[in-house]
């Protein structure tokens, strides 16, 4: 640990994570339990939730919920299923609570969290806005198996093939690797949308 509280070294850490760190990273950075109180009682940081501060200057983010559920679950936590359409602004659904894929040795209590163990591979995993994000054919393939509406599903292919965030070969490939209902769903969608063109 530092002897003296590096506030540039928090700062950097911070900033990748929309302004938001942790005990632990502010341990690394020098900064002792006291120290964190005596920064949140002088305004600079501010205590969001249970081992999770954020710099008071910086600014804000649309995803804020997400940063935080995200370092309450820990580094190893990858936003998913409907937050993770959210992030990508693909169709209308709004979630209730904040999904998450973490490891299967995870805590499972977190209010406002909805923590998944599914098993990700490498490639199913992107960043987008500074978050660790099932890609977009990942995302499609988790939200169908949790049974999301198939009218959301759509509208989610359908924006993710205009705007250019996946392709038909992108969600072929993932609904082969996901199999079952997933796979029947997708390959359905897409020959509808072959069919209209």
């Amino acid at each position: 640990m530092n002897a003296k509280p590096d506030y540039d070294q928090l700062y950097e850490i911070a900033e990748g994570q929309a302004g938001y760190f942790t005990t632990r990273q502010a341990k690394k950075a020098g900064f002792s339990g006291e120290r964190l109180s005596a920064n949140v009682k002088k305004g600079r940081f501010a205590r969001d939730a249970q081992g999770v501060y954020r710099l008071n200057h910086f600014p804000g983010s649309s995803h804020e919920d997400l940063f935080v559920a995200w370092l309450r679950a820990g580094p190893s936590a990858v936003v998913s299923h409907e937050s993770a359409l959210s992030v990508y602004e693909l169709s209308d659904v709004i979630p209730s609570e904040v999904h998450l894929i973490v490891p299967r040795t995870a805590s499972r209590r977190r209010t406002g969290i909805r923590q998944h163990t599914n098993q990700l591979q490498a490639d199913e995993i992107t960043e987008r806005n500074g978050l660790p994000i099932t890609t977009v054919e990942r995302t499609i393939t988790d939200v169908i198996v949790s049974g999301l509406a198939e009218e959301h599903i759509r509208q989610a292919i359908r924006e993710a093939l205009q705007r250019g965030l996946t392709s038909p070969t992108g969600l072929l490939q993932q609904a082969q690797r996901a199999g079952g209902k997933a796979k029947r769903i997708i390959e359905n969608i897409l020959g509808e949308k072959c069919d209209g063109n």
